[in-house]
């Protein structure tokens, strides 16, 4: 690279592209891997107060997270009739429940009486009974006993049953919606629904699940996850095996947003040239892969072969031997890159054949600056053997490290990212300028998050914002 190109302004890095990896690949790839739309949505900058400002947080709790189809569980959390799952959101919290025929629906938690929360964590229930008075409903949300019926006749002969929200599934996932007039899922998901079901997500289950709290915005906390540029001085010892500011970021429509980075190919931002062998060394030091991959000791790279090649073949056989299906054909990206997908407002769900990782964002409650990240590792069902039960939640306290939670070296990015977050949700509230600037191109992702929500806001309102919602479709 010259360094004329260095010095002139682009929006994209004067390296070469995702695509040129893709090419150079073994076996080829689906025509979704290459870059979709990139539609020109601006450079201003953003307000600063969108990160803390209580007023703004309320519009956002009343247009967006009231509005917007969010997942809440995997199906796998809830196998049986009778099981049930709490998902809290923004103050509202809703009992999942796998009904008798096996359908699954969603019940506000809230006591008809004094609405005291009917239930506060999982398990199999037989009813809903109200711990505090002991007025008691159906799981199928029909009101079944008032023991104080004698001093309610204004409820005689009226529609007692809880008020429910509406509920959709899709790979594995169980999503809720408390805008009982909202857009069928499927409409909202598209194309990531299409792009996904060469993957299949039904076909997976939960092997760790770490529910980490965080002092920051929940815009502030998923924007940490939303590009990779951030790696030469967050994660810079990713940067020998991680193509971070080269890598591919689209709009394929206004819900769902992508953002792909290879692996086994180093970094632009690297002080000089590794070889394969060293690309392989460096990450198996750093002790993960998006691969999931669990290498250890030396492995050495066969002649004539890149790194790239070798790690996606070790792959492909490390994957068959833990549960039995065969990855033979599988493309090289799809068993090594990290392929993000996100769907508006808070999910982001890697694709590929890999463990796949999936996030989750919402406010804690309703404080304006906390949050919660769920992190979701999903790994295939072998092939000859039972269902796996799903991992436990693992609950990680406001400061406390990412450690134990099965994430294996993974547990390190993790670290590297929170320490930054409280920072970056502090610096936000000392800003001097009031904004903060965004790139046009490698972080357009963020940027079109934060129309979505202004646009679900000016709808509500009775407003209009220009186009963010068909953006990219």
């Amino acid at each position: 690279m010259s360094a004329d190109s260095e010095n002139q302004p682009t929006s994209r890095h004067p390296w070469e592209t995702y695509d040129d990896v893709l090419n150079r690949d073994t076996r080829s790839v689906p025509d979704q891997l290459r870059e979709g739309p990139v539609p020109d949505i601006g450079t201003e900058p953003l307000r600063a107060d969108r990160y803390y400002d209580p007023d703004f947080f309320a519009k956002e709790v009343e247009h967006v997270w009231k509005k917007t189809w969010q997942f809440a569980c995997r199906e796998e959390e809830i196998p049986n009739s009778g099981d049930v799952l709490v998902y809290d959101v923004v103050g509202k919290s809703l009992l999942i429940t796998r009904q008798s025929d096996g359908s699954i629906r969603a019940f506000h938690n809230s006591c008809l009486h004094r609405g005291r929360k009917l239930a506060t964590e999982r398990g199999c229930m037989k009813e809903f009974y109200c711990p505090y008075h002991g007025f008691v409903w159906n799981t199928d949300g029909t009101f079944a006993h008032n023991p104080m019926g004698w001093d309610f006749p204004h409820w005689q002969d009226k529609d007692n049953s809880l008020p429910e929200a509406k509920t959709a599934t899709w790979g594995g996932f169980v999503f809720i919606n408390l805008d009982n007039n909202a857009p069928p899922l499927e409409d909202i998901l598209y194309p990531l629904n299409e792009h996904f079901a060469r993957y299949d997500f039904e076909n997976r289950y939960i092997a760790v699940h770490a529910k980490i709290l965080v002092d920051a915005n929940w815009k502030t906390t998923c924007e940490a996850f939303m590009e990779s540029h951030h790696s030469l001085a967050t994660h810079p010892q990713i940067l020998p095996y991680l193509a971070d500011v080269n890598s591919q970021y689209d709009l394929p429509s206004a819900h769902v947003s992508r953002h792909f980075s290879a692996q086994m190919v180093s970094s632009p931002l690297t002080n000089r040239e590794y070889s394969e062998a060293e690309i392989v060394e460096a990450m198996l030091g750093a002790g993960w892969s998006s691969s999931g991959a669990g290498v250890g000791g030396e492995v050495a790279v066969p002649e004539g072969f890149t790194a790239r090649a070798f790690m996606a073949d070790y792959s492909r056989k490390t994957f068959t031997e833990e549960d039995g299906h065969d990855y033979s054909d599988k493309p090289d990206a799809e068993m090594l890159d990290a392929l993000l997908y996100n769907l508006f407002p808070n999910m982001s769900f890697w694709a590929g054949y890999m463990p796949n990782l999936t996030y989750r964002w919402r406010p804690y409650g309703l404080a304006p600056e906390k949050s919660i990240m769920d992190v979701y590792l999903l790994k295939c069902v072998p092939k000859d053997g039972p269902r796996p039960e799903p991992a436990p939640v693992l609950e990680i306290g406001f400061g406390e490290p990412v450690v134990n939670t099965g994430l294996g070296g993974l547990e390190t990015i993790f670290e590297q990212d929170l320490a930054n977050i409280p920072h970056v949700q502090a610096g936000i509230r000392a800003s001097a300028t009031g904004v903060s600037h965004l790139g046009k191109y490698s972080e357009m992702r963020i940027r079109q998050m934060h129309r979505m929500i202004d646009q679900y806001i000016a709808e509500g309102e009775g407003g209009t914002a220009k186009g963010a919602r068909t953006a990219g479709r």
